[in-house]
Parts: C-alpha cells; sequence; structure tokens
C-alpha cells in the first residue's frame, strides 16, 4: 500500500470509518439518513419530518368504538453544515492508510465529532423528566435507577436503554460501587477500565461534552394565576405570579412542578403517582409586580372529564393558586447526565452536492445513518492538497418522554 498513491475515494471512506469510532453520544441514538436531498441539492435549512407512533385509547365493551388516526411528525432542521479544513503533501499521499489516518485524517475527524456530540447532547434542553440533585454528583445507584424508573413510568421500550455521563459522575459511581457484590468481569471493567459497561438495565458510556444547566435567578412563592378561566388544556404556557419583584429569571431548561398535578403513564392513563415536571422553553422574567408567563415543555393535556383523552399526560389541569417548585437552588450550575432510549433522539445527515471544478469524494453509510463529503484542490506552487471534509445534519428530540436528565 505504501506504494500506491492515496485516492479521495479510499480517504473518504477512511474519514467516515474513524468518525463513527470517534462518535459516543450520537453513536448511541437514532441516526436519520435522506439520499433523496442529495439528488435536489442539500442546504443548511432543509427540514425533514420525523414521523412519531400512533396513540390510541382503546375499549373494555363489545360496542365498536372508532377512534380518529392523529398523525404527528416532528420538524429535524439540517441546520449545521460541519467541517474541517486541512492540507497534506503528494508524498503524504504515499503513506499506507492506517499511517494516513493516525496522522491526518483522525485529528481532523475528531474535531467534527466533538462538535456532533456537543449539539447532541445540548438536546437536554428539551428534556422534561430529571432525577438527582443539581449541584450534587449522585454518588449511589439509586439515582440511576429513579431514572430508569421515568423511563418505565412513560412506556419506555426496555431494551436500547443508555446512559451517557460526564467524566466525574462516571468516577463517583464507579468508586462507589468498587466494593459492592457484581459480576466478576463487571468488577474488572470497573476497575481496569474505570467504567461501568451495562449495569441496572442500562449501557453506560462517558462523554465530555454533557451539557451544563445554571438553575436561574429565582426567589418568592410563584404560584399559577387563574383566577376566572381555567388553565386550557393542551396549553404550554403558564401564568404565575408571587415572584420576587425584578429577580426573577427562569433560564431555558429549567425544570419546575406544579401542585396537584401529576403524570400518568401514556398507554394506561394511570397515574405515576409523580409530579409531572416541566421544562422552560423560552427564558422567563418577572415584570415589576411579580408576575410571568412561563413557556414550557410538554403542553398538558387533562382527561375530558370521565373520559380518557389518547395523548393525556397528566391527571389533572393546573388549579388557581396552585404552588410552583423550581428543580434547582438559585444560580445553581449543575451537569445534565442523560438516561435514554436510542429512540429518544436522532441526528439527520444527507448527501451534500458534488462541488464544480474540484475533486469529490462522498462516503455513506444507510445502516449507520451517517454521510460526508470530502473536496479537494491543489496548491501547486506548494505542493498540497487543500481539502475541506464536510458533513450537513441536524438533531431533534423525538420522544422526549423516554429521555431522563441525571442532575449533577
Amino acid at each position: 500500500m505504501s506504494n500506491t498513491l492515496l485516492t479521495i475515494g479510499m480517504i473518504t471512506n477512511e474519514a467516515l470509518r474513524v468518525l463513527v469510532n470517534e462518535l459516543t453520544f450520537t453513536r448511541n441514538v437514532n441516526r436519520q439518513y435522506d439520499s433523496e436531498f442529495g439528488k435536489a441539492g442539500a442546504k443548511i435549512g432543509d427540514t425533514l419530518n420525523i414521523r412519531l407512533p400512533v396513540r390510541y385509547v382503546g375499549r373494555r365493551t363489545p360496542t365498536l368504538n372508532v377512534e380518529g388516526t392523529v398523525e404527528s411528525s416532528v420538524p429535524l432542521t439540517l441546520s449545521t453544515q460541519y467541517g474541517t479544513d486541512m492540507s497534506f503533501t503528494s508524498a503524504e499521499l504515499k503513506l499506507s492508510i492506517d499511517e494516513f489516518s493516525d496522522r491526518i485524517i483522525k485529528p481532523a475527524v475528531a474535531n467534527i465529532s466533538n462538535m456532533i456530540d456537543y449539539d447532541g447532547l445540548q438536546q437536554y434542553k428539551n428534556i422534561y423528566n430529571a432525577v438527582g440533585t443539581p449541584g450534587t454528583t449522585p454518588s449511589t445507584l439509586l439515582t440511576y435507577l429513579q431514572a430508569g424508573v421515568k423511563l418505565d413510568d412513560n412506556a419506555t421500550p426496555m431494551g436500547d436503554r443508555r446512559l451517557v455521563l460526564n467524566p466525574l459522575a462516571q468516577a463517583t459511581i464507579v468508586n462507589a460501587l468498587t466494593t459492592i457484590f457484581n459480576p466478576q468481569k463487571t468488577i474488572s471493567d470497573q476497575y481496569l477500565k474505570g467504567s461501568m459497561g451495562t449495569a441496572v438495565g442500562f449501557d453506560w458510556y462517558m462523554d465530555q461534552n454533557v451539557g451544563v444547566q445554571t438553575v436561574g435567578t429565582y426567589s418568592g412563592t410563584p404560584l399559577t394565576n387563574y383566577p376566572s378561566t381555567p388553565f386550557a388544556s393542551g396549553a404550554s404556557t403558564l401564568v404565575t405570579d408571587g415572584w420576587t419583584v425584578t429577580t426573577t429569571t427562569l433560564n431555558v431548561g429549567d425544570i419546575f412542578t406544579i401542585a396537584g398535578v401529576y403524570s400518568v403513564n401514556p398507554q394506561s392513563r394511570i397515574t405515576t403517582g409523580q409530579l409531572q415536571q416541566c421544562v422552560v422553553t423560552a427564558a422567563t422574567t418577572t415584570d415589576g409586580s411579580g408576575n410571568s408567563t412561563i413557556s414550557f415543555s410538554p403542553a398538558l393535556v387533562g382527561p375530558n372529564g370521565l373520559t380518557l383523552v389518547y395523548n393525556q399526560n397528566v391527571n389533572a389541569l393546573p388549579a388557581n393558586n396552585a404552588a410552583i417548585t423550581v428543580l434547582g437552588a438559585s444560580g445553581t450550575v449543575s451537569p445534565q447526565n442523560l438516561a435514554f432510549h436510542k429512540d429518544a433522539f436522532t441526528f439527520a445527515t444527507v448527501d451534500l452536492p458534488e462541488m464544480p471544478g474540484v475533486k469529490n469524494g462522498m462516503a455513506r453509510s444507510k445502516e449507520l445513518g451517517l454521510s460526508i463529503r470530502l473536496t479537494q484542490g491543489t496548491d501547486m506552487v506548494n505542493d498540497r492538497a487543500i481539502t475541506r471534509l464536510d458533513l450537513l445534519g441536524g438533531w431533534a428530540t423525538l420522544r422526549a418522554q423516554t429521555a431522563c436528565r441525571i442532575c449533577g
């Protein structure tokens, strides 16, 4: 191989292989690939609509009860063109592919994989389920088991569950469990590799890109404010009062609960006995009287009287003067580790169009759901190949209810 000049196709295929191996979070989520966009010329801002499963209420009687089929989808915008630009000499093109990969490709692709994983882990801001105490790194398995309960309560399939932790969270739990009875191989992996492997229903991974949430600055005794018009089922804004004047700000990603509003299992619609958690979707500041309107997710859907609703997620809607509790002390900085089913999130890529007047290489894998383009020009003066790697992709949260934040 050392006497054979490396081709653009060989380099592109190797770049894709390295990219897949370098990814951590992204490798463990649903990945979508669509070649149709490449035929039309994919660009930033193109949108894929990803269909979600249909839900029905069902019946317990012989009488026919035809329900409407309500299909929904999540828009996924191809919002980012990830890339790294590099150059190498004609002499370096005579290296073996392994040598070339170690010296040239791996450092270039590491940047791309790091950016993709970072953006993916920022999806935590769409997740409303959370366990743990912000500002305190979990040191027992109970916190992680509680995350599993959150997934169970939301009818999450048992397989394909993952945990992605920051380095401190992983080190803390591995240290805490080294003296507890475990299968011999598990103990060996924890001791030799410093990682958890598979435990308590999850495959465990470490990623330095785990997101960090700073809880907003707040004080007062916040309450819902619905003295005359009740909260409407399906609403995703909450009118509140009782905050301390001029000092309250809730940040995107902050989590709160409302007294008396409990989550329900999405299949049985039976209450879980746990207050429904909601996540702030737009930064919120109080007015001069301590009032604030909070935009949040998920929209709260209650029963229609005694009748169950197919998309019901709470046992009751917020009443007037119900107490509001924010998760975490004011201003707390907290890593947001994630427990999730692989279909909670998705990353999509498409084929980029070939660029005219230069060499083009495209590597794609429907199985892996990734597509990357390499474009190469020539600097004849300095005998260098000017090369760029590009990947057009976007992130979306598909099923927020099948993920849970683990505060650290």
